[in-house]
């Protein structure tokens, strides 16, 4: 219909819509990009076992992590993004500080659920992000494609049975399976929170706020908590710089950084790549092997982890 003509609906268009560009993902990610995040989750595959062999409260292991990486961080905000910071929108800055919270809500959750279950059951259960992003995207509006949905009801049914796993080893190891679930729904709102201040907003930039609101909350956690912020050994501390520089510094920054382009969907579900890596690095580093009946249940998950990659792919 021409721009000028009239209506029948009452409603006459000033000019013509434009098409709408089309949405993140695989086939329009730059190969840079998808390198990226292969280097982000391998990074955060160091995180489970990492935290789970350093001898510090879970709460100040999270805090610091955070707290280091704002410190490395600064020095480069300070020289480079210290106009953007003062330029950034209303909208912006409280989806990042929002972001933040929601990250801290996330290591809060996942972080004790290490020292309450095996590495591989806390970080599958957790990694379950994919499943409440296709959700949340689905309450905002979005149609995922069926295979999107697919998947996400066989990660689910991985999901199931590896709970049902930990049910007959003891009460302690289901409660960290809730508590690394609820992990997940966080990381779940911080992907998509951070997918729309990317849109506007640099990856150094958000991720200082971000980090720096995330590291503000879990100080006041362990404050209330009474969690011991200090008093480690020489090794304590190398294993929280390595924690800070392998799974913060890389793994989170990176994700935040192609997140923009590839999407919450993609980056989101990526993440389950986390489960077997974290389980073969502690199962080589601490010896930790997860029961038998597991593994089954990891392939299932990453069964549905490879539909939701080949929807992506065809969208």
């Amino acid at each position: 219909m021409p721009a000028t003509a009239r209506r029948t609906d009452g409603v006459t268009p000033t000019a013509p819509t434009a098409p709408a560009p089309p949405s993140p993902g695989l086939h329009t990610a730059p190969r840079v990009d998808l390198v990226l995040l292969g280097v982000a989750v391998a990074s955060v595959s160091f995180s489970a076992p990492l935290i789970a062999a350093t001898a510090a409260p879970a709460l100040a292991i999270a805090f610091w992590r955070n707290a280091m990486a704002v410190g490395v961080l600064s020095p480069v905000v300070l020289l480079k993004h210290r106009d953007e910071l003062r330029r950034i929108g209303r909208r912006p800055l409280l989806l990042a500080v929002a972001a933040g919270a929601l990250l801290a809500l996330h290591f809060g959750l996942w972080l004790p659920s290490l020292r309450m279950t095996s590495v591989a059951s806390s970080t599958a259960l957790c990694t379950t992000t994919p499943i409440w992003t296709t959700i949340l995207l689905r309450m905002r509006g979005h149609r995922p494609p069926r295979m999107v949905w697919a998947g996400t009801v066989l990660a689910v049914v991985g999901v199931v049975i590896l709970t049902g796993v930990d049910m007959t080893l003891s009460p302690r190891a289901l409660a960290g399976d809730a508590l690394a679930l609820g992990g997940g729904v966080a990381a779940a709102g911080y992907v998509l929170l951070g997918a729309e201040v990317r849109r506007t907003v640099s990856t150094t930039a958000y991720t200082y706020v971000c980090y720096s609101t995330t590291a503000l909350i879990l100080l006041g956690t362990c404050l209330v908590a009474g969690a011991d912020l200090g008093g480690y050994s020489a090794t304590t501390w190398l294993q929280l710089a390595a924690l800070t520089a392998a799974a913060q510094l890389l793994g989170h920054s990176l994700l935040n950084r192609v997140v923009s382009t590839l999407g919450p969907s993609v980056t989101s579900t990526a993440i389950l790549l986390e489960t077997p890596g974290a389980a073969l690095i502690a199962a080589l580093w601490l010896g930790q092997l997860p029961p038998v009946a597991a593994y089954p249940a990891l392939l299932v998950i990453l069964a549905g982890l490879a539909l939701v990659v080949r929807a992506s792919r065809s969208a």
